[in-house]
């Protein structure tokens, strides 16, 4: 069976050698988060990742969820056990509002234990992930009263939460949405409807699920300008907040799916369920897209999770298993065969796996940090920079990082041959979970075409200049660092390539949009290896100071190697996804929709 052990050196690498973390003192929470504090945090959290959630992950997909005929589900063997274990350890709550019940630390440690959670076991890490999105939505756009009643809940891990977008005639286009919410004279509405693909929509772990629903009220204006957002309670509070009756909401049924079988994923069915408006009427998607970011980000980090547990067995298996001899001549004379982590294709195959793993981490972390300040800082200039970058780099993120978590996933199965293919080694198992990042919360497509066609020009194109500012001037200021010239003149290279595509749009998508929509994808991925080359830049630099001072360590220098791999190896696709974008959507668009 696969193993998984937390990255917890590498991740305070990045807090406190890259990043800084002890920098950002200033913000609320941020004091408390002490080096010490965050370091004892994180191995508890990796203890309770290696040893309750890898054990019972292989299982849970084997057995998955079992929806009954009164439509209860229960979830696999131990999830229930691994669940107590979670909210008696204060995990749910631990960024959010000591003023109901949370521990107030910085939301980037929530999102490093994401990670964590979802390589030990995404099914798992489904249940508790929304929550945090749900408290989102409630804390910016709930009223008091709301606030009240359900926050508290949430934040100790007792209630769950759902989101709920998704209908059958409709995705992506939530302008066709068809639940409807009929206004009563208590100030509720009664919500009739159908929704899909509710993650967690019913489950055996809390005692109530908080359903976030998008509905359109009677005499709403058709289209996204008509829709609202509605808190829904599976089970009604009474006036003393205790729990009463059944509300009208149920589960139709659970989805067959490819994979993530713990996860239970609803159709969930609205009977005139009472529930209350969140934020103003017919803004619903206006709220509602402060959990979508929060998912998204957590989406995007699932791509690196699976990634990295992938790698990990991988390198295990190559250690282990013989087969051949190095082309360069016998390496363990003693066995009947080297084992395969001579071979360089082997090594092709775990150097890029671990150069993306390493620099996805770095930034997922900067883009977390970065949602810290927006929300914590006094600072009205570095909150508004810091929200243009989680803005810019969300769809970068979960785009760029799930396509390559995927692909990883498969490279890693396919090291080792034959046994990838097989359940009992868990490979399979990765290649499975892996694909759903890519469609859930907005497919990648999508990511894409927000990126380009919303993103770019949003405010001037603000966002994007800055992140252009801050990519050149760490180039410039580096420029004369004869150390740092393998990582930065690659970056430069490839930085101008990013300019060029964005040019590019700007005189080319307005007479055409369909350029715009032909190259997005290729631009996104662009995109994503340019900051994932800046990241290796920061990493590389730090690697460097942190050797001054400690040594040469075996870590700092295969982080250095690593980075050289990435800035060699991977790096110049930029070249190629640019290309892409210059070849506009003319052969794309050409054919008649007959001739497919």
């Amino acid at each position: 069976m696969p193993i998984y052990k937390a990255p917890v050196e590498d991740t305070l690498f990045l807090l406190n050698d890259v990043f800084h973390l002890d920098r950002y003192n200033n913000l609320p929470g941020f004091a408390d988060a002490s080096p010490d504090i965050v370091a004892a945090i994180l191995n508890e959290a990796a203890k309770f990742c290696e040893d309750v959630l890898t054990p019972i992950n292989h299982s849970g997909d084997q057995e998955g969820c079992t929806r009954h005929p009164d439509g209860r589900v229960t979830t696999p063997k131990g999830f229930k056990e691994a669940y107590k274990q979670f909210i008696d350890g204060g995990w749910v709550g631990m960024s959010a509002p000591a003023e109901f019940g949370g521990q107030g630390l910085p939301s980037l440690l929530s999102i490093i234990v994401n990670e964590y959670l979802a390589s030990a076991n995404l099914a798992f890490s489904m249940y508790p992930g929304l929550v945090q999105g749900a408290v989102a939505a409630l804390l910016q756009h709930g009223s008091d009263e709301l606030k009240a009643a359900y926050l508290p809940h949430l934040i100790s891990g007792q209630w769950a939460g759902t989101m709920n977008l998704t209908e059958p005639h409709c995705g992506t286009d939530l302008g066709m949405l068809r639940t409807k919410a009929v206004k009563q004279g208590d100030g509720s509405y009664k919500i009739t409807g159908t929704k899909i693909f509710i993650s967690g929509g019913e489950q055996d772990l809390t005692e109530n699920i908080i359903h976030l629903v998008l509905a359109r009220i009677e005499g709403a204006p058709e289209g996204t300008k008509g829709i609202s957002l509605f808190v829904v309670p599976k089970v009604m509070l009474r006036a003393d907040g205790s729990l009463g009756d059944r509300n009208g909401v149920s589960c139709g049924s659970i989805e067959e799916k490819m994979g993530i079988h713990g996860s239970a994923t609803c159709v969930m069915n609205y009977d005139g369920a009472i529930g209350w408006l969140v934020g103003a009427e017919n803004r619903g998607l206006n709220a509602m897209f402060t959990m979508m970011n929060e998912a998204r980000l957590g989406v995007g980090l699932q791509g690196l999770a699976l990634s990295e547990v992938a790698y990990q067995n991988a390198v295990i298996y190559t250690k282990e298993r013989l087969q051949g001899r190095a082309i360069s001549g016998v390496k363990f004379p003693d066995k009947p065969a080297d084992p395969i982590i001579v071979h360089p294709d082997v090594r092709r195959v775990l150097m890029t796996m671990r150069a993306f793993n390493e620099a996805a981490r770095a930034l997922v972390i900067w883009t977390a940090l970065n949602g810290d300040i927006a929300h914590r800082s006094p600072e009205d200039k570095q909150r508004q920079a810091a929200d243009d970058h989680m803005g810019l780099l969300t769809p970068v993120v979960k785009g760029v990082l799930t396509d390559l978590g995927f692909a990883n996933a498969v490279m890693a199965q396919q090291v080792f041959g034959g046994h990838g293919y097989i359940v009992e080694h868990g490979m399979e198992q990765f290649v499975r979970d892996a694909r759903i990042p890519m469609i859930y919360e907005g497919a990648n497509g999508i990511q894409a075409l927000d990126l380009v066609g919303r993103k770019l020009a949003k405010d001037g194109g603000r966002a994007i200049m800055a992140f252009f500012n801050e990519v050149q001037t760490y180039l410039k200021e580096h420029a004369g660092n004869e150390a740092m010239e393998p990582y930065v003149k690659p970056l430069g290279q490839s930085l101008a390539h990013l300019q060029q595509g964005t040019m590019w749009f700007m005189n080319n998508a307005m007479a055409k949009p369909d350029n715009a929509g032909a190259g997005s994808y290729d631009y996104m991925h662009l995109f994503g290896l340019v900051a994932l080359g800046y990241m290796w830049c920061r990493i590389a630099e730090a690697a460097m100071e942190k050797s001054k001072a400690d040594g040469a360590a075996p870590m700092l220098n295969a982080k250095l190697v690593t980075g050289r791999f990435f800035m060699e190896r991977m790096l110049p696709e930029t070249a190629i996804r640019l290309a892409c974008i210059e070849a506009g959507a003319a052969s794309m668009m050409e054919l008649p929709a007959e001739a497919f």
